[in-house]
């Protein structure tokens, strides 16, 4: 599959999410992002800021490998990494209000409609 082409944040989603498409990548990626906060927002309320750095690294720690292992591709944020942010964000606020099937959806219809 060649490197798709995107001018806006809304046209990249459906595909970070497809390139997210399995259930348990999604879910170590909601682990390690809320890990990393946790560890980072505990390090400023003990005024130990180099807690601060758990964010990046068990955040981009876990995903990564989940990306290999897991989904065997490789992080959009390789290649988008503000979007990447920002759909990080997104997919797990999602994931939180109970919307995780909807994203399996949008996975599949993206990786249909791009093979």
């Amino acid at each position: 599959m060649t490197k798709p082409v995107f001018e806006s944040y809304e046209e990249f989603w459906p595909y970070y999410v497809a390139m997210h498409s399995r259930t348990a990548t999604r879910w170590v990626h909601l682990t390690g992002t809320l890990t990393g906060l946790a560890l980072s927002a505990y390090g400023l309320a003990r005024g130990r800021k180099r807690y601060t750095l758990a964010l990046p690294l068990v955040g981009y720690g876990t995903a990564w490998p989940a990306h290999w292992f897991i989904e065997r591709n490789n992080p959009a944020s390789f290649g988008h990494p503000a979007w990447s942010l920002r759909g990080d964000r997104q997919m797990i606020r999602m994931m939180l209000a109970g919307r995780d099937r909807e994203l399996g959806e949008i996975a599949a219809k993206w990786l249909a409609d791009h093979r």
